[in-house]
């Protein structure tokens, strides 16, 4: 429901600009900030407010009276307006859709962090179809479904333009406990898996519907035994990618000392330990003990890679040993000052930075500029295609 004062409009027509951080574009109403969600930059709109935060709005396009050129018919059948949630840019081109998310990186590393950026968004693959692992919940009613935006409501129509074919076949016809979760991987070999989540009191109870409790992951001859409830990539090709972008940025070599922060399953870790070989040495550190386990089961041939469930602030705080380069892929909030000035202490010389939020990922730049390191290379990856989230990796070196 609309959180609006009695001096706040219900629907506005109006023309909007760039596009911010988030999905939005900003369009203005007798001076005042107006975030709307719907839009593609240069369309005339009607406008519903949702939100009013005294000195900007947030309003989402119910009615498109001029289209950009861009605009094209959805890829998403379930998405936009009183929709899922899913893919707030499925409206858009997708070449448009990586244009617009470029000026939207190059706007936050410039505000943030202080770094002028003019690249390009580089395509994964195909715009639908992409993703790999997905998280539905379950209603009162007993059916599953995605979430609307910012809303406890779902959309139970599954058909959702990220998905593969038959990710979700039968998901949506069964009756499951109201307030589960179900959780859908698809494997490197194609098998799908289907595990169910609940609560049963403080505990937190696994039941495996289809396929395994883990699905296969394979980068190059490498195998992973992932669990369907633990993070991987959820592009199918992010994984591959960036695992050679790692092994190229790194320059790793024999009797290296490396760090994975924030490791998850030892996807980078692999990379990194297979070049230091058994004279070197590995460190991947990740808060999940599911992930931690999985990343020692696939690193079991490696001896040089250690894996440490914990946080990374305080086993970087441990450390008398400095790496010769490190592998940071944060959550969405960044890796932030804590972090940054503990591997900084550490004198790591060459860092490789991960970021699938904009403005955490500018901030986190901005704070290693301030220490005197250098922006080698800044590459980003549509790898949320559909949607306004990016995937940023940065090259940062400091001079001896």
């Amino acid at each position: 429901m609309p959180q609006c004062n009695s001096v706040t409009p219900a629907e506005l027509t109006m023309v909007t600009g760039a596009p911010a951080n988030g999905g939005s574009c900003v369009a203005r109403h007798e001076g005042r900030v107006v975030f709307v969600r719907y839009a593609l930059p240069g369309e005339r709109v009607r406008v519903r407010v949702t939100a009013d935060r005294g000195s900007y709005w947030h309003a989402e396009a119910i009615e498109v009276l001029e289209p950009s050129p861009d605009r094209v018919a959805p890829l998403c059948p379930i998405a936009g307006v009183d929709g899922a949630g899913c893919c707030d840019l499925a409206f858009a081109d997708p070449q448009a859709a990586r244009a617009i998310k470029a000026q939207v990186v190059a706007n936050q590393l410039a505000r943030l962090g202080g770094y002028h950026w003019c690249g390009d968004i580089e395509p994964l693959g195909a715009p639908t179809g992409w993703r790999t692992r997905i998280r539905l919940d379950v209603g009162s009613d007993g059916r599953a479904g995605f979430h609307r935006y910012h809303s406890d409501e779902l959309v139970t129509d599954l058909r959702c333009g990220q998905l593969p074919p038959g990710m979700t076949a039968g998901l949506d016809s069964a009756a499951w406990p109201p307030a589960a979760h179900l959780h859908v991987a698809v494997g490197d070999d194609g098998q799908r898996h289907v595990v169910r989540t609940a609560k049963q009191g403080r505990k937190t109870v696994a039941t495996v519907i289809e396929g395994g409790a883990q699905a296969l992951q394979r980068v190059g001859p490498r195998s992973w035994r992932v669990p369907v409830t633990a993070f991987w990539q959820p592009h199918r090709d992010a994984a591959r990618v960036y695992s050679n972008l790692v092994r190229d940025w790194a320059q790793p070599a024999a009797g290296m000392i490396a760090w994975d922060l924030y490791g998850g399953a030892g996807l980078f870790a692999a990379v990194l330990a297979e070049a230091v070989g058994e004279t070197g040495r590995v460190l991947s550190v990740d808060t999940s003990p599911v992930a931690s386990r999985a990343a020692r089961a696939a690193l079991a041939d490696l001896p040089q890679a250690q894996v440490l469930t914990d946080s990374v602030r305080r086993v970087l705080a441990a450390q008398t040993d400095a790496a010769d380069v490190a592998v940071l892929d944060p959550p969405r909030s960044g890796a932030a000052r804590a972090v940054i000035d503990l591997v900084v202490t550490a004198g790591v010389r060459r860092l490789i930075h991960f970021g699938c939020e904009a403005a955490t990922f500018a901030r986190d730049i901005g704070l290693y500029r301030g220490h005197g390191y250098a922006v080698e290379d800044i590459r980003v990856f549509d790898a949320f295609p559909l949607t306004h989230h990016v995937e940023c990796v940065a090259l940062l070196t400091r001079p001896r």
